[in-house]
């Protein structure tokens, strides 16, 4: 059986993001993750000579473990790269709690950057493909989503009016966020009236294309509380891998968020009644759908109602992706780690208009591929312990 950190051995005391948006003109991931890293660092009252566990995925650097330690000119002790797309980052936490537990470092960083709104036209990334499905031409990764829309709206009869609630809850949450990308009103004729990308997905259910990175430090339980900021405990986490192809998933309805989000509670001693509120990727409306659904917020095929009449927004009955998640926060092609940055600002009551009251327990989710790989942290307050 596979490994897992355990329960409150580690916390998280630093987060940050780097610059986001459109970031200025000659930046490159490896600046942004080097910002985000410093303003972490600086957000627990640690430096960089006590950096010496390193962990990082990136979509536009062959290595960059090695690259950002050479930036940072910093000679760690243990360094992971382990790569599975937007999942990574959930998994390299795990990773280094376990590093962290085994005392192959002391103080982690796990980091991540992109430039990929700036780079659009000349950064092309390379994606797998499956010879079988490549002679139907496939836009992915959207396509493959879209395939798994439909196939929930057939099932269970989904609508395009339930996905756009989702993408006004998540609006509505960016507009309590003054550094979301895209803050401006926007109605349910606007979702369901953009123009069709990938039937049933249309340009307002994907997510934003933008540049950014973020940054988390980790520690093991005897630091944490002698930091700057109150800790913020790994109580469980999970991992699934399912399939690569979407040709192969064997029920485009059900995604491996289900094991993994099974791990993670088992670990934590908790259930989705326990957790307060839920950072989820977003890459497109229906993965906050499937998400809700497979890690037990509601029953298989409940997720359209559960979302309806603001059942994810501000007020509603759970609170989701409150940073205005991938579709109006911020989307640098990659977006787990930013799951995790939410998540924990929001356990240490540091959101201002968006601050979820009696916020002890958190989700913070990861998706890779095309619904391919799934990674999950159950994260809580030192009165969850």
């Amino acid at each position: 059986m596979r490994q897992l950190p355990q329960r409150g051995s580690v916390a998280i005391v630093g987060v940050a993001e780097s610059d986001l948006g459109v970031v200025a003109p000659g930046l490159t991931p490896l600046d942004l993750m080097g910002q985000a890293i410093q303003r972490a660092l600086d957000d627990c009252g640690l430096s960089l000579s006590d950096v010496d566990g390193v962990f990082s995925a990136a979509s536009q650097l062959r290595m960059p473990t090695i690259s950002l330690c050479e930036y940072l000119g910093v000679k760690p002790t243990y360094t992971d790269s382990s790569y599975l797309g937007g999942a990574s980052f959930q998994s390299l936490a795990a990773h280094a709690a376990l590093a962290l537990e085994a005392g192959l470092c002391n103080v982690a960083v796990i980091a991540y950057g992109s430039t990929q709104r700036s780079a659009r036209g000349t950064f092309v990334p390379q994606r797998d493909q499956n010879e079988y499905d490549s002679a139907a031409r496939p836009r992915l990764p959207v396509t493959g989503y879209a395939l798994a829309a439909a196939r929930h709206m057939h099932l269970y009869k989904t609508t395009r009016e339930d996905l756009a609630d989702i993408a006004l809850a998540a609006r509505s949450w960016a507009q309590l966020n003054p550094v979301a990308f895209d803050r401006r009103p926007l109605t349910r004729e606007d979702v369901l009236n953009a123009p069709m990308i990938s039937s049933p997905l249309g340009a307002k259910d994907c997510c934003l294309v933008t540049d950014g990175g973020a940054a988390v430090v980790m520690v093991r339980a005897d630091r944490a509380r002698e930091l700057a900021k109150p800790p913020v405990w790994l109580l469980g986490a999970g991992e699934a891998q399912e399939h690569h192809s979407i040709t192969q998933m064997a029920d485009l309805t059900s995604t491996g968020a289900a094991r993994s989000g099974a791990q993670a509670y088992a670990v934590a001693r908790l259930n989705p009644n326990d957790i307060d509120v839920a950072q989820v990727y977003d890459a497109f409306t229906i993965t906050t759908l499937l998400f809700l659904e497979d890690l037990g917020f509601c029953p298989k095929g409940e997720g359209g109602r559960f979302v309806q009449d603001g059942g994810i927004a501000p007020g509603g009955r759970l609170p989701v992706n409150t940073s205005g998640g991938g579709l109006s926060y911020c989307h640098p092609g990659m977006f787990g780690l930013f799951t995790m940055v939410e998540a924990t600002r929001q356990l240490r009551g540091e959101c201002g208009d968006r601050q979820v009251a009696k916020a002890d327990t958190a989700i913070a989710h990861g998706n890779g591929g095309v619904l391919a790989g799934q990674s999950t942290l159950i994260l809580g307050t030192s009165a969850a312990l």
